[in-house]
């Protein structure tokens, strides 16, 4: 860990900062946007613009790079999104708002995309499962420690949008100023998701839930405890909470994933997670229940995203691991674009109570197909199953790469383990 800290701690310092800058907007324009009476289904439209752009962006970011070099995406990007922030409260129209999310998504995308390039390509066979741990460990506490940022005064002002701005300026010094090799930008063709379906149904379609899941946690959170009535340092401490579960509940899920039938493992947790959403339905006026179903939520859906792409490996030869990772970012993806749009559509027909219902419906449904999908097929043999790399939903297309890269090096030496034990065997025999 401390050798990646050493080779890598330019670029963490600015992934901290850009996560910091990243948050914090997200959540202020769900405070925002109910200060200036926009209504839940609009904010929604400007919640889900993100992952729009986002999605977008993970298909055109590797051409950006190819054509005109890591360093000059990475800066023109970063610069935009310093502009796009400073806009939101000059022009407070949700459709405005709307397309500048749009733009912050791609932006983001394409910056993580680059940084991720960099982390990847500074990390080696020995320690690229450690510099994955810690580059998810930095951007959980980015996106948590920029909550606290909201109970800076005055969220109807200009200062709240400043901060997000310098901070995502900032953040690029350390990064270019420290890293000058530039790594090759290699792209790997995709499989159909028809053939990722055949492969892993399970994979596939908890995928798409958990992007509903994941992108009502992180795009209308802050919306809902602004609905809600919560004050400004509740609203900070809700989102929060999800952050915290997800960062303390990734390693203990991840020990029992390499040790079970993963399929029981998921379900188990969705269970949990859609449980912990209908308690907060069922008692929404505790706040201290919303701080438990938050936490609970973000310790199901995190892990859930790393326990499912190491499920669908699996049934996956090492050569396909890489090119199966594109399909299921996408799926994640349409998941995440319809999960604010719905949840915002529920909440307006319901009251604030539709946010957690809509998580409580996408984690039950999750449990109920998992426990389907055990009687499909038999599960694969405990020992032949890969290590469980952890994943954060933030991360871009590369994230996942520099994964399944981790997890297939992890299935080439077990194999080659289980290769030289096997010869042992016969030569004393």
């Amino acid at each position: 860990m401390l050798q990646v800290l050493r080779s890598s701690w330019a670029l963490l310092l600015g992934m901290l900062l850009l996560m910091l800058g990243n948050g914090l907007q997200g959540s202020l324009l769900g405070v925002r946007g109910g200060a200036e009476g926009f209504s839940a289904f609009q904010m929604s439209v400007v919640m889900s613009a993100y992952f729009l752009g986002f999605l977008f962006a993970s298909r055109l970011t590797p051409a950006m790079i190819r054509r005109v070099g890591h360093v000059r995406v990475f800066a023109a990007l970063g610069s935009f999104i310093s502009a796009v922030i400073i806009l939101y409260p000059a022009w407070p129209n949700p459709w405005v708002w709307a397309v500048g999310r749009v733009a912050i998504g791609f932006c983001f995308c394409g910056v993580y995309v680059t940084a991720e390039s960099w982390l990847n390509n500074a990390a080696s066979n020995e320690n690229r499962g450690q510099a994955l741990s810690l580059y998810m460990i930095v951007q959980t506490v980015g996106i948590i420690a920029a909550q606290g940022l909201l109970l800076i005064p005055d969220p109807s002002g200009f200062l709240l949008f400043v901060i997000p701005s310098v901070l995502v300026s900032i953040a690029f010094a350390p990064i270019l100023l420290s890293i000058s090799p530039t790594p090759a930008f290699e792209t790997t063709k995709g499989m159909s998701l028809i053939q990722l379906y055949h492969t892993s149904p399970l994979g596939c379609v908890g995928m798409f839930l958990l992007g509903g899941v994941f992108a009502a946690q992180f795009g209308m959170s802050a919306v809902y405890g602004t609905e809600a009535g919560l004050t400004l340092p509740q609203i900070s401490l809700f989102v929060s909470s999800f952050y915290v579960g997800a960062m303390l509940m990734q390693y203990p899920l991840g020990y029992l994933s390499d040790r079970m039938d993963r399929r029981r493992l998921v379900t188990i947790i969705a269970a949990v997670g859609g449980a912990a959403a209908l308690a907060a339905v069922m008692v929404e006026d505790h706040f201290y229940v919303l701080l438990c179903a938050a936490f609970l939520i973000g310790g199901a859906s995190n892990p859930l995203y790393s326990l499912l792409a190491a499920y669908t490996n699996d049934f996956l030869a090492t050569e396909d691991m890489a090119s199966a990772s594109a399909g299921l970012l996408f799926i994640n993806g349409l998941g995440a674009i319809s999960g604010p749009l719905i949840t915002g559509w529920v909440m307006q027909q319901v009251g604030p109570s539709g946010y957690f219902m809509l998580i409580a419906a996408l984690m039950i449904t999750l449990t109920f197909y998992a426990l389907y999908r055990m009687t499909r097929r038999p599960a694969p043999a405990v020992e032949t199953t890969g290590v469980m790399p952890p994943l954060s939903p933030t991360g871009s297309p590369i994230a996942m790469a520099v994964a399944q890269e981790y997890a297939i090096e992890q299935a080439e030496a077990a194999e080659e383990e289980r290769d030289a034990a096997e010869e042992a065997r016969d030569a004393a025999a």
